[in-house]
């Protein structure tokens, strides 16, 4: 006694749907793939060549026109760039902004800086460091 097969002929009536469905996925999938590496990449070489300059605000000290600030800069040798502090009064209102330049050889600077303020000024916040 034989059996039925519920299988069609190989080869008779060419690809399943199925089969096309997976052959689409394989490639949009390697597609997807292949871009997610080469942006991890992208990143991961934009960190590890930038130049890089980062600083701390160690003390500060107010006044009615200005606020002195100590600052600790680190920096990537031959690296030159600036640093922006803000300063601002008891109603958090910005009293003062300016920007601070960091040049030379040296990979660590301690300085102290004067930012002139319109009103007096109860804070020194780094806003942030940038190289050129």
């Amino acid at each position: 006694m034989s059996t039925a097969s519920t299988r069609l002929p190989e080869g008779r009536y060419g690809r399943s749907a199925d089969e096309r469905a997976d052959r689409t996925l394989k490639i949009v999938g390697g597609v997807l793939g292949a871009l997610l590496l080469a942006l991890v990449g992208w990143f991961g070489y934009h960190y590890v060549v930038q130049d890089k300059i980062s600083a701390e605000v160690i003390t500060f000290e107010a006044s009615h026109d200005a606020v002195k600030i100590h600052l600790e800069v680190r920096k990537d040798a031959n690296t030159n760039g600036y640093c922006t502090l803000r300063s601002q009064s008891a109603d958090g209102a910005e009293v003062g902004r300016a920007d601070f330049r960091f040049d030379g050889h040296a990979t660590r600077l301690d300085r102290v800086v004067t930012l002139r303020t319109t009103a007096p000024g109860t804070t020194a916040e780094l806003l942030g460091c940038h190289a050129d």
